[in-house]
């Protein structure tokens, strides 16, 4: 038998439930530091998976802007809990890509969550780190 007492009051669970799963989504700022040039777009992707790391799938988030000095500051808002990695390049002369020498070596800037030591493209878990129900930041230094 439809109460509709019951039905109203399951339904306010319900939604109180979805909201409190939304309450936990954090913002993660990310800064950026050595930000040589003052031309082109700084270029910035926030990954949640293998696959995205790879470029076989689109990132959950991503933002540009010109640089205004040597730090520029990103929010990304509403992050779930979970694991995450940025990759920051520079599109320094506006062309849309990130230029490369003969050899393939990147002569615009570039960086990665976490700021591995590598000369290489990091691997995903050298890169990730976790966000939580609270906000989060991280700081990335171009190369």
């Amino acid at each position: 038998m439809f109460r509709p007492k019951h039905y109203a009051l399951s339904l306010a669970l319900v939604l109180a439930c979805f909201g409190a799963f939304h309450a936990q989504a954090a913002d993660l700022t990310v800064t950026l530091h050595d930000v040589r040039a003052q031309s082109g777009v700084l270029k910035l992707a926030v990954v949640d998976s293998q696959a995205a790391w790879d470029g076989q799938a689109k990132p959950i988030q991503a933002d540009g802007a010109p640089p205004q000095g040597n730090v520029a500051t990103f929010v990304f808002k509403g992050l779930e809990p979970g694991a995450y990695a940025v990759l920051v390049t520079h599109d320094e002369n506006g062309n849309g890509t990130l230029d490369s020498n003969m050899i393939g070596m990147p002569i615009e800037a570039y960086g990665f969550s976490n700021n591995p030591n590598v000369m290489r493209k990091p691997t995903w878990d050298e890169a990730r780190f976790d966000v939580g129900a609270q906000d989060a930041a991280i700081d990335i230094t171009l190369r």
